[in-house]
């Protein structure tokens, strides 16, 4: 949906965001989710009477404040397939269990981001679970999926975690810059990967800015060949080179412009998104973006035949038990945690 209003200097066009933000070459789908669940039970899940009625299994309705998404007992994602991607999961709030068909498995949450290159095909579950039983457990998370040139596709996959106290934040007068990817005021992070497209040379940026009421920051221009989107997702009165924008909007900002954000009389939150273009055609359909539609068509039925049988955890909605804290196991038997290096 296009907004019809005043546009800043240095924005070409505005959009209305969802849960779904739109987005460009290299990236190719953003997902938003914050939801506020309840204390959870045994079972890490919401009271059964906060979920009676609802649509589970595919449950996007905001009742009572959360969604169940895909879930039917612990919200989240029960197994599903990633093929010819990387997908940046941004846990600000709560926490995530994954298992994977690499054998991967385990927690990561509260700042932690999870980098999954699924070059091939790739099944995993991703479940929110509620590990607080006595008070209420908010969950706000972000998925930012990064596309991978065609010479890249189905050479493998790679899944590593960048603990919270590995992400660079920079503070200023009036903001916090969290830095998810690319480098900002010295500090820099990429993409764990080998063979991602989220590396220096290609200027991919992902940053979260914060700012405090009445606050200012100053973006300066970037590279010409680098394509450059704000979200707008928080703090209502917000502007950008002076001009009012609706809250929850994206910018798509002009090419060799710089702009100025600022807060009104309430915080606000901005995300920047930045990249050069991979520049290749590609097909895409459900869960799999490869060369043409006849592998897209392939890949899907080969999906659909063999997902089931390529899982080795039983149900599709594991979780880990309660105490697990924040790791990441491997199929060899190695963990890897916060503070620890191999």
């Amino acid at each position: 949906m296009f907004l019809f209003q005043k546009k800043p200097k240095s924005v070409s066009k505005t959009v209305l965001l969802n849960i779904h933000w739109g987005t460009e070459d290299p990236f190719t789908f953003v997902s938003h989710h914050f939801d506020n669940y309840p204390k959870g039970n045994a079972q890490l899940a919401p009271p059964l009477e906060l979920i009676r009625g609802r649509n589970l299994g595919r449950d996007y309705q905001q009742r009572f404040g959360f969604r169940m998404y895909h879930g039917r007992v612990v919200p989240g994602f029960p197994m599903h397939a990633h093929w010819g991607y990387e997908t940046i999961t941004i846990a600000e709030k709560g926490f995530v269990d994954h298992f994977d068909t690499e054998m991967n498995y385990g927690r990561f949450g509260n700042g932690d981001v999870q980098w999954t290159l699924a070059s091939s095909k790739y099944e995993h579950c991703e479940m929110y679970p509620l590990l607080d039983q006595e008070n209420e457990n908010p969950v706000q998370i972000t998925q930012i999926v990064v596309n991978l040139p065609l010479e890249r596709k189905n050479a493998g996959n790679r899944v590593n975690n960048i603990w919270a106290e590995d992400i660079p934040v920079i503070q200023g007068d009036g903001s916090r810059v969290t830095v998810f990817c690319g480098e900002y005021c010295g500090k820099s992070v990429y993409s764990p990967n080998e063979g991602s497209w989220a590396v220096a040379e290609n200027r991919v940026r992902i940053l979260r800015v914060e700012l405090d009421a009445g606050s200012k920051l100053d973006l300066e221009p970037v590279d010409d060949s680098v394509i450059r989107n704000v979200y707008q997702t928080e703090g209502k009165g917000s502007k950008m080179d002076g001009v009012e924008i609706t809250e929850g909007t994206r910018l798509k900002i002009k090419t060799g412009f710089g702009f100025t954000i600022e807060a009104g009389k309430e915080p606000a939150v901005f995300w920047i998104l930045e990249g050069k273009p991979i520049g290749q055609e590609m097909a895409r359909f459900g869960p799999v973006i490869l060369d043409n539609i006849d592998t897209v068509r392939a890949a899907m039925d080969d999906i659909r035949k063999n997902e089931f049988l390529e899982w080795k955890w039983g149900v599709m909605d594991v979780t880990n038990p309660i105490d697990m804290g924040r790791e990441l196991h491997r199929a060899d038997g190695s963990v890897e945690r916060p503070g620890e290096k191999e």
